[in-house]
Protein backbone atom coordinates (compact mmCIF):
# COMPACT_ATOMS: atom_id res chain seq x y z
CA UNK A 1 0.00 0.00 0.00
CA UNK A 2 1.41 3.38 -1.03
CA UNK A 3 2.03 5.69 1.92
CA UNK A 4 0.97 9.33 1.81
CA UNK A 5 3.81 11.67 2.80
CA UNK A 6 3.37 13.01 6.35
CA UNK A 7 3.69 16.65 5.34
CA UNK A 8 0.86 16.28 2.78
CA UNK A 9 -1.40 14.83 5.46
CA UNK A 10 -0.40 17.64 7.81
CA UNK A 11 -1.11 20.32 5.20
CA UNK A 12 -4.48 18.74 4.43
CA UNK A 13 -5.43 18.85 8.10
CA UNK A 14 -4.34 22.47 8.41
CA UNK A 15 -6.21 23.40 5.21
CA UNK A 16 -9.42 21.75 6.37
CA UNK A 17 -9.03 23.28 9.84
CA UNK A 18 -8.53 26.77 8.36
CA UNK A 19 -11.59 26.39 6.14
CA UNK A 20 -13.63 25.34 9.17
CA UNK A 21 -12.41 28.37 11.13
CA UNK A 22 -13.19 30.74 8.26
CA UNK A 23 -16.74 29.38 8.11
CA UNK A 24 -17.16 29.67 11.86
CA UNK A 25 -20.11 31.76 12.98
CA UNK A 26 -19.64 34.10 15.95
CA UNK A 27 -21.53 33.62 19.19
CA UNK A 28 -23.40 36.87 19.85
CA UNK A 29 -25.75 38.04 22.58
CA UNK A 30 -26.68 41.19 24.47
CA UNK A 31 -28.43 42.31 27.61
CA UNK A 32 -28.72 45.04 30.21
CA UNK A 33 -26.47 45.90 33.12
CA UNK A 34 -25.51 48.91 35.23
CA UNK A 35 -28.26 51.01 33.68
CA UNK A 36 -26.96 50.45 30.16
CA UNK A 37 -26.50 47.71 27.56
CA UNK A 38 -23.90 45.05 27.04
CA UNK A 39 -22.92 43.17 23.89
CA UNK A 40 -20.61 40.17 23.67
CA UNK A 41 -19.23 38.59 20.50
CA UNK A 42 -16.74 35.73 20.38
CA UNK A 43 -15.62 32.73 18.37
CA UNK A 44 -15.70 29.28 19.92
CA UNK A 45 -15.04 25.96 18.18
CA UNK A 46 -17.70 24.35 20.35
CA UNK A 47 -20.22 27.19 19.81
CA UNK A 48 -20.87 27.47 23.56
CA UNK A 49 -23.11 30.22 24.90
CA UNK A 50 -21.95 31.81 28.14
CA UNK A 51 -24.68 34.44 28.51
CA UNK A 52 -26.08 32.84 31.66
CA UNK A 53 -22.66 32.85 33.31
CA UNK A 54 -22.01 36.43 32.19
CA UNK A 55 -25.37 37.64 33.50
CA UNK A 56 -24.57 36.04 36.85
CA UNK A 57 -21.09 37.61 36.93
CA UNK A 58 -22.58 41.04 36.25
CA UNK A 59 -25.21 40.54 38.94
CA UNK A 60 -22.47 39.52 41.39
CA UNK A 61 -20.53 42.63 40.43
CA UNK A 62 -23.54 44.82 41.24
CA UNK A 63 -23.59 43.27 44.70
CA UNK A 64 -20.10 44.67 45.18
CA UNK A 65 -19.97 48.01 43.38
CA UNK A 66 -23.50 49.30 42.77
CA UNK A 67 -24.70 52.16 44.96
CA UNK A 68 -28.22 51.48 43.65
CA UNK A 69 -28.23 48.11 45.42
CA UNK A 70 -29.03 48.77 49.06
CA UNK A 71 -27.11 45.80 50.47
CA UNK A 72 -24.13 45.87 48.11
CA UNK A 73 -20.67 45.97 49.67
CA UNK A 74 -20.11 49.58 48.60
CA UNK A 75 -23.49 50.67 50.01
CA UNK A 76 -22.80 48.97 53.33
CA UNK A 77 -19.31 50.48 53.55
CA UNK A 78 -20.72 53.91 52.73
CA UNK A 79 -23.15 53.48 55.65
CA UNK A 80 -20.25 52.40 57.89
CA UNK A 81 -21.69 48.96 58.52
CA UNK A 82 -19.44 47.10 60.96
CA UNK A 83 -20.07 43.58 59.68
CA UNK A 84 -18.89 44.00 56.08
CA UNK A 85 -15.46 43.47 54.57
CA UNK A 86 -14.18 44.64 51.17
CA UNK A 87 -14.05 41.52 48.98
CA UNK A 88 -11.32 40.95 46.32
CA UNK A 89 -13.30 42.79 43.63
CA UNK A 90 -13.83 45.84 45.85
CA UNK A 91 -10.15 45.77 46.76
CA UNK A 92 -9.18 45.58 43.08
CA UNK A 93 -11.36 48.61 42.31
CA UNK A 94 -9.82 50.41 45.28
CA UNK A 95 -6.25 49.58 44.18
CA UNK A 96 -6.82 50.58 40.56
CA UNK A 97 -8.49 53.81 41.65
CA UNK A 98 -5.62 54.57 44.02
CA UNK A 99 -3.10 54.23 41.21
CA UNK A 100 -4.99 56.65 38.94
CA UNK A 101 -5.67 59.02 41.85
CA UNK A 102 -1.97 59.30 42.65
CA UNK A 103 -0.73 59.56 39.06
CA UNK A 104 -3.39 62.12 38.13
CA UNK A 105 -2.64 64.32 41.11
CA UNK A 106 -6.10 63.73 42.54
CA UNK A 107 -8.04 64.51 39.35
CA UNK A 108 -9.56 61.03 39.64
CA UNK A 109 -11.12 60.50 43.04
CA UNK A 110 -13.74 57.83 43.88
CA UNK A 111 -14.81 59.63 47.06
CA UNK A 112 -16.66 62.39 45.20
CA UNK A 113 -20.00 60.58 45.44
CA UNK A 114 -21.55 63.18 47.80
CA UNK A 115 -20.60 65.94 45.34
CA UNK A 116 -22.05 63.98 42.43
CA UNK A 117 -25.30 63.61 44.39
CA UNK A 118 -25.40 67.28 45.37
CA UNK A 119 -25.12 68.35 41.74
CA UNK A 120 -27.90 65.96 40.74
CA UNK A 121 -25.92 63.30 38.88
CA UNK A 122 -26.17 60.54 41.46
CA UNK A 123 -29.08 58.73 43.06
CA UNK A 124 -30.44 61.60 45.16
CA UNK A 125 -32.33 64.76 44.22
CA UNK A 126 -30.29 67.76 43.08
CA UNK A 127 -29.54 70.34 45.73
CA UNK A 128 -29.46 74.10 45.31
CA UNK A 129 -25.68 74.17 45.42
CA UNK A 130 -23.69 77.18 46.58
CA UNK A 131 -20.11 77.67 47.75
CA UNK A 132 -21.03 76.93 51.37
CA UNK A 133 -22.51 73.55 50.46
CA UNK A 134 -19.53 72.69 48.25
CA UNK A 135 -17.05 73.60 50.97
CA UNK A 136 -18.95 71.56 53.57
CA UNK A 137 -18.86 68.46 51.33
CA UNK A 138 -15.20 68.94 50.38
CA UNK A 139 -14.34 68.50 54.04
CA UNK A 140 -14.84 64.74 53.67
CA UNK A 141 -13.86 64.25 50.01
CA UNK A 142 -10.41 62.87 49.31
CA UNK A 143 -9.04 59.41 48.56
CA UNK A 144 -6.18 60.10 50.96
CA UNK A 145 -8.77 59.88 53.77
CA UNK A 146 -9.29 56.12 53.35
CA UNK A 147 -7.10 53.00 53.52
CA UNK A 148 -7.52 49.23 53.29
CA UNK A 149 -5.45 47.11 55.60
CA UNK A 150 -6.00 43.46 56.49
CA UNK A 151 -9.40 43.43 54.74
CA UNK A 152 -10.55 46.43 56.74
CA UNK A 153 -11.60 49.87 55.53
CA UNK A 154 -10.39 52.75 57.67
CA UNK A 155 -11.88 56.22 57.17
CA UNK A 156 -10.41 59.37 58.66
CA UNK A 157 -13.92 60.80 58.48
CA UNK A 158 -16.99 58.54 58.73
CA UNK A 159 -18.79 60.71 56.19
CA UNK A 160 -16.42 59.55 53.41
CA UNK A 161 -18.31 57.61 50.74
CA UNK A 162 -17.11 55.63 47.74
CA UNK A 163 -18.34 56.04 44.17
CA UNK A 164 -16.67 53.70 41.65
CA UNK A 165 -18.97 54.65 38.76
CA UNK A 166 -16.10 56.23 36.82
CA UNK A 167 -14.20 52.96 36.74
CA UNK A 168 -16.69 50.17 37.49
CA UNK A 169 -18.13 49.83 33.99
CA UNK A 170 -14.69 49.39 32.48
CA UNK A 171 -13.61 47.00 35.21
CA UNK A 172 -16.70 44.86 34.63
CA UNK A 173 -15.55 44.50 31.00
CA UNK A 174 -12.25 43.15 32.32
CA UNK A 175 -14.11 40.66 34.52
CA UNK A 176 -16.17 39.33 31.60
CA UNK A 177 -12.97 39.00 29.57
CA UNK A 178 -11.44 36.94 32.36
CA UNK A 179 -14.54 34.72 32.43
CA UNK A 180 -14.31 34.05 28.69
CA UNK A 181 -10.59 33.34 28.81
CA UNK A 182 -11.02 30.87 31.69
CA UNK A 183 -13.32 28.99 29.32
CA UNK A 184 -10.75 28.95 26.54
CA UNK A 185 -12.18 31.85 24.50
CA UNK A 186 -9.31 33.83 22.98
CA UNK A 187 -11.03 35.89 20.27
CA UNK A 188 -13.75 38.20 21.54
CA UNK A 189 -15.21 41.70 21.69
CA UNK A 190 -16.98 42.92 24.83
CA UNK A 191 -18.91 46.21 24.93
CA UNK A 192 -20.58 47.50 28.08
CA UNK A 193 -22.12 50.93 27.54
CA UNK A 194 -19.38 51.92 25.09
CA UNK A 195 -16.45 50.61 27.13
CA UNK A 196 -14.84 47.83 25.10
CA UNK A 197 -12.23 45.11 25.19
CA UNK A 198 -11.02 43.38 22.01
CA UNK A 199 -8.91 40.25 22.17
CA UNK A 200 -7.45 38.20 19.35
CA UNK A 201 -9.09 38.56 15.95
CA UNK A 202 -11.76 37.13 13.71
CA UNK A 203 -11.27 33.79 11.87
CA UNK A 204 -10.47 35.65 8.64
CA UNK A 205 -7.62 37.40 10.51
CA UNK A 206 -9.38 40.76 10.41
CA UNK A 207 -9.05 43.00 13.47
CA UNK A 208 -11.99 44.12 15.59
CA UNK A 209 -13.33 47.56 14.64
CA UNK A 210 -14.82 49.93 17.21
CA UNK A 211 -16.40 53.36 16.77
CA UNK A 212 -15.77 56.60 18.65
CA UNK A 213 -18.97 58.60 18.88
CA UNK A 214 -19.41 62.11 17.58
CA UNK A 215 -20.35 64.38 20.51
CA UNK A 216 -23.96 65.45 20.27
CA UNK A 217 -26.19 66.75 23.05
CA UNK A 218 -28.33 63.98 24.56
CA UNK A 219 -27.03 61.54 21.96
CA UNK A 220 -28.02 57.89 22.13
CA UNK A 221 -25.32 55.23 22.02
CA UNK A 222 -24.09 54.65 18.46
CA UNK A 223 -26.03 57.58 17.01
CA UNK A 224 -23.11 58.91 14.97
CA UNK A 225 -19.39 58.24 14.68
CA UNK A 226 -16.40 60.56 14.61
CA UNK A 227 -13.76 57.87 14.13
CA UNK A 228 -13.24 54.15 13.74
CA UNK A 229 -10.36 52.35 15.41
CA UNK A 230 -8.94 48.85 15.11
CA UNK A 231 -8.29 47.07 18.40
CA UNK A 232 -6.36 43.89 19.10
CA UNK A 233 -5.59 42.86 22.68
CA UNK A 234 -6.51 46.33 23.88
CA UNK A 235 -9.34 48.08 25.70
CA UNK A 236 -10.91 51.47 24.98
CA UNK A 237 -13.14 53.62 27.16
CA UNK A 238 -14.70 57.01 26.47
CA UNK A 239 -15.79 59.78 28.80
CA UNK A 240 -17.77 62.78 27.60
CA UNK A 241 -19.90 65.71 28.69
CA UNK A 242 -22.49 65.55 25.93
CA UNK A 243 -24.94 63.08 27.52
CA UNK A 244 -25.26 63.87 31.21
CA UNK A 245 -25.71 67.58 31.76
CA UNK A 246 -28.28 70.24 32.50
CA UNK A 247 -28.51 73.99 32.02
CA UNK A 248 -29.50 76.65 34.54
CA UNK A 249 -29.80 80.28 33.39
CA UNK A 250 -27.70 79.55 30.33
CA UNK A 251 -24.91 77.79 32.26
CA UNK A 252 -24.22 74.16 31.44
CA UNK A 253 -23.40 71.81 34.31
CA UNK A 254 -21.84 68.48 33.33
CA UNK A 255 -21.62 65.28 35.35
CA UNK A 256 -17.81 65.46 35.43
CA UNK A 257 -16.94 66.93 38.83
CA UNK A 258 -13.52 68.33 39.73
CA UNK A 259 -12.65 66.77 43.13
CA UNK A 260 -10.50 69.78 44.03
CA UNK A 261 -12.99 72.58 43.37
CA UNK A 262 -16.16 70.58 43.95
CA UNK A 263 -17.71 72.04 40.78
CA UNK A 264 -18.51 70.55 37.37
CA UNK A 265 -15.61 71.08 34.97
CA UNK A 266 -15.77 73.92 32.48
CA UNK A 267 -13.41 73.45 29.55
CA UNK A 268 -13.36 72.71 25.84
CA UNK A 269 -13.04 68.92 25.89
CA UNK A 270 -16.22 67.21 24.68
CA UNK A 271 -14.96 63.65 24.98
CA UNK A 272 -11.79 61.65 25.37
CA UNK A 273 -11.27 58.02 24.40
CA UNK A 274 -8.41 56.17 26.10
CA UNK A 275 -6.74 52.95 24.96
CA UNK A 276 -5.02 50.76 27.56
CA UNK A 277 -4.40 47.12 28.38
CA UNK A 278 -7.16 47.14 31.00
CA UNK A 279 -10.63 48.55 30.38
CA UNK A 280 -10.85 49.59 34.01
CA UNK A 281 -7.69 51.66 33.64
CA UNK A 282 -8.92 53.13 30.34
CA UNK A 283 -12.24 54.04 31.97
CA UNK A 284 -10.66 55.69 34.99
CA UNK A 285 -8.11 57.64 32.95
CA UNK A 286 -10.79 58.86 30.53
CA UNK A 287 -12.55 60.45 33.50
CA UNK A 288 -9.28 61.83 34.88
CA UNK A 289 -8.46 63.49 31.55
CA UNK A 290 -11.93 65.05 31.38
CA UNK A 291 -11.25 66.61 34.77
CA UNK A 292 -7.67 67.66 34.04
CA UNK A 293 -8.30 69.34 30.70
CA UNK A 294 -6.32 69.07 27.49
CA UNK A 295 -2.90 70.51 28.40
CA UNK A 296 -2.42 68.59 31.65
CA UNK A 297 -3.69 65.40 30.01
CA UNK A 298 -1.11 65.69 27.24
CA UNK A 299 1.63 66.04 29.86
CA UNK A 300 0.53 62.79 31.51
CA UNK A 301 0.26 60.97 28.19
CA UNK A 302 3.76 62.05 27.18
CA UNK A 303 5.13 60.29 30.25
CA UNK A 304 2.90 57.21 30.43
CA UNK A 305 3.39 55.12 27.29
CA UNK A 306 0.87 52.53 28.48
CA UNK A 307 -1.93 54.96 27.56
CA UNK A 308 -3.07 56.52 24.29
CA UNK A 309 -5.94 58.93 23.77
CA UNK A 310 -8.17 60.60 21.22
CA UNK A 311 -9.59 64.00 22.19
CA UNK A 312 -12.63 65.67 20.69
CA UNK A 313 -12.94 69.30 21.73
CA UNK A 314 -14.53 72.58 20.82
CA UNK A 315 -12.24 74.93 18.90
CA UNK A 316 -11.95 78.69 19.33
CA UNK A 317 -14.73 79.29 16.80
CA UNK A 318 -16.99 76.59 18.23
CA UNK A 319 -16.08 74.03 15.60
CA UNK A 320 -15.27 70.44 16.58
CA UNK A 321 -11.57 69.58 16.51
CA UNK A 322 -9.64 66.42 17.37
CA UNK A 323 -6.25 65.40 18.66
CA UNK A 324 -4.74 61.92 18.68
CA UNK A 325 -1.59 60.99 20.56
CA UNK A 326 1.20 59.55 18.42
CA UNK A 327 0.46 56.06 19.66
CA UNK A 328 -3.27 56.48 19.08
CA UNK A 329 -2.75 57.15 15.39
CA UNK A 330 -1.77 53.54 14.73
CA UNK A 331 -5.24 52.45 15.88
CA UNK A 332 -7.15 55.01 13.82
CA UNK A 333 -8.69 53.46 10.72
CA UNK A 334 -10.94 56.32 9.64
CA UNK A 335 -12.05 59.77 10.79
CA UNK A 336 -15.34 61.38 9.80
CA UNK A 337 -16.35 65.01 9.49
Amino acid sequence: MKKIPYFIVFLSIVFCSCNKMLDQEPVKFNGETQGTYYQVTYFDNDNRNFQKEIDQALADFDMVASMWVDNSIISLINRNATDVKPDPVFQALFSMSKSIYEKSGGAFDPTIGPLVNAWGFGFTDRMKVDQHIVDSILEFVGFDKVTIEADKITKKDPRVQFDFNAIAQGYSVDLIGQLLEKNGIKNYLIDIGGEVMAKGMKPDKSIWKVGIEKPKDNAQYGEGLKAIVELKNKAMATSGNYRKFYEVEGVRYSHTIDPKTGYPVQHSILSVSVIADSCGMADGWATAFMVMGFEKSIEILAKDKSLDAYFIYSGNEGNIETHATTGMKKYLLEEMD
